[in-house]
């Protein structure tokens, strides 16, 4: 099983996720094209009475075997269902205001 593969399924085991998302980054730096660069993008409801650095804690709590073992660094955006609404709604763009009523 390959790291990326392991990352997910611990965290979809402890974290009740709404959404994931893993990318392998590890191309991108210099040295060994290992397995060892990875940004996660989830989101929780298990995340709502934590705080950005509590979420993180936790989340390198249970990848403390992957650190031991050649994870070299690990980015995190965690957010609550709400936050990512609130993201969501926030990206669209919007209404041109030279909007043509022609049909």
């Amino acid at each position: 099983m390959s790291r990326e593969e392991r990352i997910k399924n611990i965290l979809t085991e402890a974290f009740n996720l709404e959404a994931f998302e893993i990318i392998n980054e590890s191309h991108m730096h210099s040295g060994p094209r290992t397995e060892s660069h990875y940004k996660v993008f989830a989101a929780s409801s298990d995340f709502v009475s934590l705080s950005r650095v509590e979420r993180q804690q936790k989340v390198y709590a249970l990848l403390s075997e992957e650190f031991k073992n050649g994870l070299h660094a690990l980015s995190l955006r965690l957010k609550t269902p709400e936050e990512l609404v609130a993201i969501s709604s926030s990206f669209n763009s919007p209404d041109c205001s030279n909007k043509s009523n022609s049909k």
